[in-house]
């Protein structure tokens, strides 16, 4: 997928222009990239719309107006749309209280490296015969902004890079997405729009 540019962004005024039309398209558009993986853990899959998005919405309740401040938003974001062969997600660990966040993040350190593509899983999302095993990958230097050893954070952001032959293999088989931390292991099961979405990024095409 192309990265954006200053050019993509729209200033303040032209942006409030078209918000509304274009937060209705990417509400529905992450319908089909938003996987809740268990009780607690979603992923967004990005793709150049949704980080277009995220910088608009940015610069609008940031009041960004230089091309300074939004070079500096695209340097940050740009990495999260991804190449062909590659995925990325924003993962997000939803939790509603106080109290939960004390709980569990503490008890989740780690999470952000145990998530896996399984190609070929089997009906409720496990490792069976012939299951390929993709493990996400984590860039080291965010890794350290985002997680201490006693406490983790409620976003993460992971990537996977698949070959050509488990590209294709993402295509014909059913897939799953899944956490293996002692603490949270849970798989779901992509729906055909999940892997729709997720193929078209894969194969370079959105």
């Amino acid at each position: 997928m192309t990265k954006l540019t200053l050019a993509d962004i729209a200033d303040t005024r032209a942006y409030e222009r078209e918000r509304p039309a274009f937060l209705a398209e990417i509400i529905a558009l992450k319908k089909q990239r938003r996987i809740h993986v268990g009780p607690i853990v979603t992923f967004v899959f990005e793709n150049r719309a949704t980080i277009r998005f995220q910088i608009q919405e940015m610069a609008r309740v940031e009041r960004l107006s230089t091309d300074e401040a939004i070079e500096h938003e695209l340097e940050t974001y740009n990495p999260l749309i991804p190449e062909p062969g590659h995925l990325a997600a924003t993962m997000l660990i939803e939790l509603t209280s106080d109290d939960l966040l004390r709980d569990w993040l503490p008890k989740l350190v780690g999470i952000e490296t145990t998530v896996e593509l399984r190609l070929g899983a089997g009906a409720d999302g496990d490792v069976v015969d012939g299951t390929d095993v993709v493990r996400c990958i984590v860039d080291p230097d965010h890794a350290k902004q985002l997680t201490r050893e006693d406490v983790t954070a409620s976003v993460h952001y992971v990537h996977f890079a698949l070959t050509p032959d488990e590209v294709e293999r993402f295509a014909a088989a059913p897939v799953a997405l899944a956490l293996t931390h002692p603490a949270y292991t849970h798989a779901t099961v992509l729906r055909d729009d999940h892997r729709a979405q997720l193929l078209a990024d894969l194969r370079g095409e959105a």
